[in-house]
């Protein structure tokens, strides 16, 4: 597998030109990677508008995972919004009202989008949602929604696998989606490697239209590198629009480092396929011996350990500091959860460190309080106009009866636990103190 980017920059760095271009470092500076950073000088290509090396880069992604796949350097953030736009050009397309219905755990960038692109939201809610980070409808569910739906919406958007580690059914939803005649778009976010799994389990092998991954959270890529893959069966002028739609979203000075990580990713993913499947195997044997010490683990994601902090005595924000002692940082706490996130660059070594760890925390008993329950919110406006409305930041006490204006979390997890646009009650504002929120951009005067 080639590396055309790299080997470009490569070359560019070594040849000590004087660079009368940007940026400012001219290739040098502290970090001791200046060399690397370059912009779109004669060669380089230009990502947006790609016939050179970026394009036979993303052309060895594309074999890689089967299907268009184009570069990001921007997060998943950047992929979710081309998603919502390549949707609302097949709405038009079609003579179809741009109503997109998501899964309620959405990404707050799905909300941004959203308002921005002006689509209208159908929120879903499974008939079992414990928490308001995972969202798993099954396709009986989806079924039933699509069935009697007044006016079906133009796609369905899921989030798979979610924060904590669980897993849509997105071969028998993409079934039910396509026999509908609906798209299905899914945010991959944390599953780039479930397409080097033995099966398969990334979503475009499992029938969704288009998807997204940051490569940069399970693969050995720079922050911001992701990827979005359209699937080889979307109608072929609204694949052709990816690029323009990435780009509708998207810095004109996108990260040449971050683009040679991406490329130096495909050579990796190579030989990634056997080393995944072995590391995969001993994260399996790891959470037995986990249940087997008395841990209740949540999720079914092959490289993510989710526990269940409360059911080991302990509020999970308690339990990361433990881990934090033992030199273990974890990727995410909340009052109930602790998110361990894997990837084969922590080895074997790094498995026995966190088994280490745990089995030295003793079991306490059991706190029994449960979080309050997320119920669906009453829609006052629109997202879009909530969203682009004047603002006033208020303590969450004097917000009941107002409508939130923004969404007021951060990332992690990046999960609004109300939709801006809805009316903050009582129910709401319980939800905002057990999760640490303190403050809530609200609509000024209303």
């Amino acid at each position: 597998m080639k590396t055309p980017i790299y080997d470009f920059v490569s070359a560019y760095a070594k040849a000590d030109a004087l660079r009368l271009h940007m940026p400012g470092h001219k290739g040098v500076g502290p970090l001791g990677l200046e060399k690397l950073d370059i912009t779109e000088i004669d060669g380089a290509d230009s990502l947006y508008e790609a016939g050179g090396i970026i394009a036979q880069s993303e052309d060895n992604a594309s074999r890689l995972f089967g299907c268009q796949t184009l570069y990001s350097t921007e997060g998943s953030s950047q992929c979710i919004r081309a998603m919502l736009s390549l949707v609302l050009l097949h709405a038009k397309q079609t003579g179809r009202k741009p109503l997109i219905a998501a899964g309620r755990n959405a990404h707050k960038t799905f909300l941004s989008g959203a308002a921005l692109l002006d689509m209208d939201v159908d929120w879903l809610y499974p008939d079992k949602m414990s928490t308001y980070l995972s969202c798993a409808l099954t396709p009986e569910e989806m079924e039933r929604y699509l069935a009697s739906a007044a006016e079906k919406p133009v796609a369905v958007y899921l989030t798979s696998p979610d924060y904590l580690g669980c897993m849509t059914d997105i071969a028998g939803i993409a079934r039910v989606c396509h026999a509908h005649g609906v798209l299905l778009a899914v945010d991959n976010a944390h599953g780039a490697y479930l397409r080097f799994l033995e099966p398969s389990l990334h979503p475009i092998d499992l029938g969704a239209d288009f998807c997204c991954d940051s490569a940069h959270k399970t693969l050995p890529v720079l922050t911001g590198g992701a990827y979005l893959h359209i699937a080889p069966g979307v109608e072929k002028t609204i694949a052709a629009q990816a690029k323009n739609a990435l780009a509708l979203f998207g810095s004109t000075s996108p990260s040449y480092l971050i683009m040679q990580s991406l490329d130096l990713a495909n050579a990796y993913l190579c030989e990634y396929p056997r080393k995944l499947q072995a590391f995969a195997a001993e994260v399996s044997a790891l959470k037995q011996r986990l249940m087997a010490l008395g841990y209740v683990l949540y999720g079914d994601e092959p490289l993510k350990i989710t526990l269940e902090a409360k059911k080991r005595g302990y509020v999970g924000h308690a339990l990361a500091r433990l881990l934090l002692e033992s030199g273990l940082v974890c990727e995410y706490a909340d009052p109930d959860h602790v998110v361990l996130m894997l990837t084969p660059e922590i080895s074997g070594e790094g498995l026995s460190r966190i088994e280490a760890a745990l089995a030295a925390i003793p079991q306490k008993p059991v706190i029994e309080t449960e979080p309050p329950r997320l119920r669906k919110g009453r829609r006052v406006c629109s997202v879009r106009e909530a969203m682009l409305s004047p603002a006033e930041t208020l303590p969450v006490e004097n917000c009941c009866g107002r409508i939130l204006a923004a969404a007021s979390v951060g990332c992690p997890p990046a999960v609004p636990i109300l939709i801006c646009g809805e009316e903050i009650d009582r129910e709401a504002l319980e939800c905002f103190r057990y999760y640490g929120i303190g403050e809530c951009a609200v609509i000024a005067g209303n």
